[in-house]
């Protein structure tokens, strides 16, 4: 008898737990007295960026420009999740399209720089890095070290002395003309 009065109390108690297996973003602003356009996509975005949750951050930030309508902030910030992701082609056209909003949005140009280190072009990563530094005034040092990293790699080409071959001859065939020989 003990026993069923006992399985019968837990039962009761958790009746009286609440059930957070349903959780929105709309029951929550109603329960504090607003509604559901009162929370903003992007700051719910950038918190669950934070929180390494870019998944759903993504989600805020399309739910954000589907709301408000495409922002440089909104298309950075999707460009920005989808880098975060390992979507390099969703992450550089969203960014693309950040940067033709806004030229000069510094976060849009340095993240579509960092796509491009991602992609191995070094020559547009060093590019985009020297136009986001200028835009920021050097304020930034992750921009500046964004911009050493990829000026080093722009230099460093893979060529060296010992597997470049720079035995050539510059011969003269008449007016003008000249021929490249290469020599043993």
């Amino acid at each position: 008898m003990k026993r069923l009065l006992c399985v019968a109390a837990l039962i009761a108690l958790a009746a009286c737990q609440p059930n957070y297996g349903d959780f929105s973003p709309d029951r929550l602003s109603t329960r504090a007295g607003g509604s559901a356009q009162d929370i903003d996509g992007l700051i719910v975005g950038h918190r669950l960026m934070a929180a390494g949750e870019y998944e759903l951050a993504l989600r805020a930030y399309y739910r954000s420009m589907v709301e408000q309508g495409p922002t440089v902030d909104a298309l950075s910030a999707i460009g920005s999740a989808n880098l975060h992701l390992g979507r390099l082609g969703q992450a550089e056209q969203m960014l693309r399209r950040a940067v033709e909003f806004d030229p000069e949005f510094v976060p849009a140009v340095n993240n579509l720089g960092v796509v491009m280190v991602e992609n191995g072009d070094w020559g547009q990563a060093a590019h985009l890095f020297r136009t986001a530094f200028a835009l920021d005034s050097g304020r930034s040092e992750e921009i500046r070290q964004n911009l050493r990293l990829a000026l080093a790699n722009l230099q460093d080409s893979g060529y060296s002395g010992e597997n470049n071959n720079n035995n050539f001859a510059l011969v003269r065939r008449g007016d003008g003309q000249f021929l490249l020989l290469a020599t043993p």
